[in-house]
């Protein structure tokens, strides 16, 4: 993945996108800092500081992410939708986050309120990319239910929060780089981030407990490939 001697390199920019693609492609896949990134480089080689790892994982990282999600095939018909409570700069805000039935991120979104507005706002927000399912999974979020009925009310809506444990485990992982990010600076920061985040660490996490140490390898070597494919295509 890392090619130092890759001549391939973006206009204004001193690395080749090897190295680029290396350096943001170990930010979301591990729980890593950017000072832990560059260090990583340093061992390579390649000295860069944390600031131009941030500089290189909030411009491209977006692009990464918009490759992924147009290259993955449609999503499974029944969703887990969830919101959490996140906190920035003292205010509270809301994750809500969209997750197929086979664990795929489908879609967050940063807002301030989780009333049904806010829930109109994300359903639209998804219907758009992905059209409508055949089941929507909520907790007893009654937002949800209000949202539904005004929005797309044939579809088939079940609420119980015993259900939704997909939805609300795809939490951790934000949990997670919130802590080591120190928290998140502003809702469009947030934003950015977890968009990206999402769609990059679901391309790396295959759900191993379901697949044999043999098709485990097959997928990782197929998601490096593609990768490396993406990388070679950035630009300014």
């Amino acid at each position: 993945m890392l090619n130092l001697s890759d001549l391939s390199r973006i206009k204004g920019f001193r690395f080749p996108r090897s190295v680029i693609g290396y350096a943001v492609w170990a930010y979301h896949r591990f729980a890593l800092s950017l000072r832990d990134v560059e260090d990583l480089l340093a061992a390579r080689g390649v000295c860069v500081s944390y600031e131009t790892v941030r500089d290189w994982v909030a411009r491209f990282g977006c692009q990464f992410a918009a490759r992924i999600r147009r290259a993955r095939p449609n999503p499974a018909d029944k969703w887990h939708l969830d919101e959490v409570v996140i906190s920035i700069k003292g205010k509270k805000h809301w994750l809500w986050r969209a997750v197929d039935a086979n664990g795929d991120v489908l879609d967050i979104l940063v807002q301030s309120r989780r009333n049904t507005s806010a829930a109109k706002r994300f359903f639209r927000k998804l219907f758009r990319r992905w059209g409508q399912p055949r089941v929507l999974v909520t907790d007893k979020l009654g937002s949800y239910a209000a949202a539904k009925a005004e929005v797309a009310p044939r579809i088939e809506h079940r609420q119980h929060k015993g259900l939704n444990n997909r939805a609300e485990a795809s939490h951790r992982h934000t949990r997670r780089r919130e802590k080591i990010m120190g928290r998140f600076k502003s809702p469009g920061q947030a934003q950015r981030f977890l968009s990206a985040h999402d769609q990059i660490a679901t391309l790396f996490r295959p759900k191993r407990h379901r697949l044999s140490a043999r098709s485990y390898r097959h997928a990782r070597s197929d998601a490096f490939s593609l990768w490396t494919d993406y990388a070679a295509d950035l630009a300014a």
